[in-house]
């Protein structure tokens, strides 16, 4: 029978992985695959289409997707992808749930299926701290949260590695979130003052934004009076679904709006508040053709981040190489595969019949 397996990474798998190879040196390692895979992508290449998937609205309203990349004559990726916002309450489990699975694009093996809880956390701080490190003021030291759900942790840790962070700035209307703030972070050893903040002093005094809330369909924006600084950077991550919105439209089309992925954004993101006129270049261009855009570092900016399958890529292909270089992980053999590959039927034939 011919030996083909499939790598499996369980939860405690990418846990231990992590402890293993270093919290901040995994970030780094993400943060910089990132932004090669930014400045070297080709849509000739690499194929992304918009995710599609199954949204209900019931007693647990959420939504199931799947998110593939295909990089022709490598792999196809895919992340299947819950996102159920009253998982924390109801059955004390994450809003996202997610795994991440790779397929050669020779025969179709799965190569291997990772859990995407984490993943999906680390790659989503990261690409965050990649849109501030090409569109928020370098010298950015004052950090806002609004939204301190599991992804305001990784926005912290990512941008935290790229910018010097002194003092954050938190909300969210759930007090529970906000009181174990504090003892969520104390991982990341940073030497940063937290305040209990409202949205209004969050938006008028921090360098750099990160929104991440669970808000409903239709009851945005998260304010709608606003004071900024001239150079305030958002990175607007919780918008992901038709007609859940987090920013005001009059500050969007006051900013110059980079979406992660355009045409993704145009239905779930940010940018379907506005027209394709005042949607400006998505991150691959501002990051390929930099000199362009120093200036913004200065002005007004929103990262539309809704997620991209590549940031999917990137961080499982991350974790595949250091589970083989640290051997963690299981080899199963998940596919029937026998040496008759016209038989279906082949282990039949070693059965012991009474």
């Amino acid at each position: 029978m011919n030996k083909i397996t499939t790598l499996l990474l369980s939860a405690c798998d990418v846990n231990l992985i992590m402890n293993t190879y270093g919290m901040n040196r995994l970030m780094d390692d993400l943060i910089f695959r990132l932004i090669k895979e930014f400045e070297n992508f080709n849509a000739n290449d690499t194929i992304i289409p918009i995710r599609s998937g199954f949204n209900y609205v019931s007693e647990t309203p959420g939504l199931v997707e799947w998110m593939p990349v295909f990089r022709k004559d490598e792999e196809v990726v895919i992340k299947v992808v819950g996102y159920h916002p009253r998982n924390p309450k109801k059955f004390n489990l994450p809003t996202i749930l997610s795994t991440i699975s790779s397929y050669d694009t020779k025969t179709g093996h799965l190569k291997g299926l990772v859990d995407g809880v984490l993943l999906t956390a680390l790659r989503t701080g990261a690409a965050s701290a990649i849109a501030a490190k090409y569109l928020a003021h370098p010298k950015s030291s004052v950090l806002g949260l609004l939204g301190c759900g599991a992804q305001s942790i990784t926005q912290l840790h990512a941008i935290s590695r790229l910018f010097p962070i002194k003092k954050v700035l938190v909300y969210d209307t759930d007090s529970e979130a906000i009181n174990s703030f504090n003892k969520r972070v104390e991982v990341l050893d940073l030497d940063i003052e937290i305040i209990s903040s409202t949205t209004a002093d969050v938006i008028a005094e921090s360098d750099i934004v990160s929104t991440a809330t669970s808000i409903e369909v239709g009851e945005g924006p998260l304010f709608k009076n606003y004071i900024t600084k001239p150079h305030l950077h958002i990175n607007a991550i919780g918008s992901d679904f038709p007609g859940k919105i987090e920013l005001p439209i009059n500050l969007l089309k006051e900013s110059f709006v980079c979406p992660d992925f355009t045409k993704q954004a145009k239905i779930e993101g940010e940018c379907q508040q506005l027209t394709d006129k005042e949607i400006d270049s998505d991150l691959f261009e501002v990051i390929q053709n930099y000199d362009n855009y120093k200036h913004l570092q200065k002005k007004l900016t929103v990262f539309d981040s809704t997620g991209l399958a590549l940031e999917d890529k990137v961080v499982m292909g991350l974790f595949l190489d250091l589970a083989h270089e640290f051997e963690i992980g299981t080899d199963v053999s998940l596919e029937n595969i026998s040496n008759d590959v016209k038989n279906p039927y082949h282990f039949l034939y070693n059965s012991v019949k009474i």
